[in-house]
């Protein structure tokens, strides 16, 4: 057999730090591992790295992690005016679960907690605007313009993901799946119900906002693992690209930028998922309060507006704490994995409930 194989696709001037890249050649060093593929967003993460795709004969549940079926989805949205303050006060409790007997919907693995919750860390739900068309017929295809309202949803599979995660590690710790084909079926109904929680998020934030639900023109999950050809392909922080439509997040206070993704097997058929951060939380927190004030944080020097309660997450999650979308954007399109599309910029970014 040969021996697993290693590539980074990111360009000298990407900050790329040392700790991911050891991450991903510990990665390849795992038993039946064929190919680990870090795109420009990698990061560390705990025990694995984050922003990287990698293809085994034997399948690894923590290589996905806990929040199964994350991902991000992207929902056209039609307001007759907006106006980021007034909008940001309308915005729901995305912290207060639906009651699941008004879920319209089969509800997956029967899992009723958290629906139509956000979650913590990096999730959030943003009104954004599409500033610039990149590629006028693909943007057409989609139904895009410039001037168009989008709703960009970034959720998981909050608690039943880290249940299947923890049912596993608690037994076989950071060890291969003993029953693949169990591990599959509870992990497939994890990333169903992320999907469809994005979808709930999306129609209550639409109804707070006076606007019909609508269905998303994309939705991608970058957490979870796919059987390609034989082969366990594990994602983590990487979103599919193989003739794919992915939204790469930027920050709250930044860009994003929707993609075709043309990614072919040396990237594991993969593209990046966001910025990725560029600083460890604890660092944010204590860097960002040397240098920002939380009112800066909630009002971000392109004019949108940050809902978020959680003073401590405003600082984690400052824009300063991310690489460059720009960077990253250029790097998948140097290396052949994606074409834009179109680039967005936040109104409104939800994280917690405003509080007092």
């Amino acid at each position: 057999m040969s021996k697993p194989t290693v590539s980074v696709f990111a360009s000298p001037a990407s900050w790329i730090e040392s700790d991911a890249v050891d991450q991903c050649h510990q990665v390849a060093a795992l038993d039946g591992m064929i190919h680990v593929a870090a795109m420009p967003d990698l990061h560390p993460g705990k025990g694995a790295p984050i922003g990287a795709a990698m293809a085994s004969s034997v399948l690894y549940p923590f290589l996905v992690g806990s929040d199964i079926g994350c991902g991000i989805a992207v929902f056209p949205i039609k307001l007759k005016r907006a106006v980021p303050e007034k909008l940001a006060a309308r915005f729901p409790n995305l912290d207060e679960p639906l009651n699941p007997d008004d879920v319209d919907a089969d509800i997956p693995a029967g899992y009723r907690d958290s629906l139509g919750t956000v979650g913590r860390g990096n999730h959030f739900a943003e009104l954004a605007r599409v500033e610039t068309v990149l590629d006028p017929d693909h943007a057409s295809r989609l139904g895009l313009a410039a001037g168009d309202l989008v709703l960009i949803v970034h959720s998981g599979s909050r608690g039943l993901g880290e249940e299947i995660l923890r049912a596993h590690t608690s037994v076989h710790g950071a060890g291969p799946a003993a029953d693949p084909s169990a591990y599959l079926k509870a992990h497939d109904d994890a990333v169903s119900w992320g999907s469809l929680n994005r979808r709930l998020i999306a129609e209550r934030v639409a109804d707070a906002l006076g606007a019909d639900p609508a269905e998303p023109i994309v939705d991608q999950c970058h957490n979870h693992v796919e059987v390609r050809d034989g082969v366990y392909l594990h994602r983590k922080g990487a979103a599919p690209g193989d003739g794919r439509d992915v939204l790469v997040a930027g920050t709250r206070g930044t860009p994003s930028y929707l993609v075709a993704g043309h990614a072919g097997p040396e990237a594991n058929y993969s593209v990046a998922h966001g910025a990725g951060r560029k600083m460890s939380r604890a660092d944010a927190l204590r860097r960002g309060k040397a240098k920002h004030t939380v009112e800066e944080l909630r009002r971000t020097p392109i004019g949108s507006f940050v809902v978020c309660g959680d003073r401590q997450l405003l600082f984690e999650e400052a824009p300063s704490a991310y690489k460059r979308i720009e960077q990253v954007i250029a790097d998948l399109v140097e290396h052949g994995l994606a074409t834009p599309v179109v680039k967005t910029v936040p109104l409104v970014t939800y994280k917690t409930p405003s509080r007092p």
